[in-house]
């Protein structure tokens, strides 16, 4: 009996069940479907603002209270998960876009390296804010570090770090 006889011996629906579960032991992220909760989509919209304002709120008070740019800039980042994991990765991801994850995480690393290089040019070690001229020169200079810097390093490498591993390994981000 040659191959092509016991091919057509198999019907048809026996051999793409036979694909399907191959193809799911080898991409096992592709195979769970997303399912659509409305106690968690509805949760997600009601807590989702305020997360972000608690986040936002803990990175602005971080200098004077507990907290700061790596804490609020974790909360922020979070939000994105949480819309992801209730109304989907891949519709959150299109809606967000990649560009606006690296762009986050770029311009955080952008204005960190503005504000210590900035000293060195005024002839100060990086991050020496004190050689700004301004009064109280130290105190704005560290919020601005953790205000633009930090948190938006951190919202944008979670956000980022996310999706990467969302994808799977040879995953398409794009």
């Amino acid at each position: 009996m040659s191959d092509t006889d016991e091919d057509s011996e198999i019907p048809e629906e026996s051999r793409e069940s036979e694909t399907a579960e191959a193809e799911e032991e080898t991409f096992p992220a592709q195979r769970r479907a997303y399912t659509e909760s409305e106690v968690i989509m509805s949760t997600v919209r009601v807590v989702t603002p305020f997360v972000l304002t608690f986040g936002l709120y803990i990175t602005f008070h971080g200098a004077d209270s507990p907290g700061g740019g790596f804490q609020g800039g974790a909360l922020v980042g979070v939000v994105v998960l949480m819309l992801a994991f209730a109304f989907g990765i891949d519709p959150t991801r299109r809606w967000l876009g990649t560009k606006a994850v690296t762009l986050v995480a770029s311009l955080g690393l952008l204005v960190f390296a503005a504000i210590g290089l900035g000293s060195v040019v005024l002839g100060g070690a990086f991050l020496e804010y004190t050689r700004y001229p301004l009064e109280d020169a130290a105190k704005y200079g560290i919020e601005a570090v953790e205000i633009g810097g930090i948190a938006l390093i951190v919202a944008g490498v979670i956000m980022g770090l996310f999706f990467l591993t969302a994808a799977g390994p040879g995953g398409d981000v794009e």
